[in-house]
């Protein structure tokens, strides 16, 4: 079963650092082509390590759709 919550990044502000990446602990996010993270949901369990990592604040963590 799937945790209620899940990571969401705003691409339109990720810088691409790669500190949420290093952080994660079911390595559910990689960064695309050096331009921004992206979230694998089938993976994240919605712990908040990345959004607290991230310092361009741009990974929320939300509901996850049903």
């Amino acid at each position: 079963m799937a945790s209620k919550n899940v990571a969401s990044v705003s691409k339109d502000i990720c810088v691409a650092c790669g500190a949420c990446t290093k952080v994660c602990p079911r390595q559910a996010i990689s960064v695309i082509n050096g331009c921004f993270s992206f979230v694998n949901e089938d993976l994240c369990v919605g712990c908040g390590k990345c959004a607290k990592t991230c310092p361009a604040d741009c990974i929320l963590i939300k509901e996850r759709a049903s």
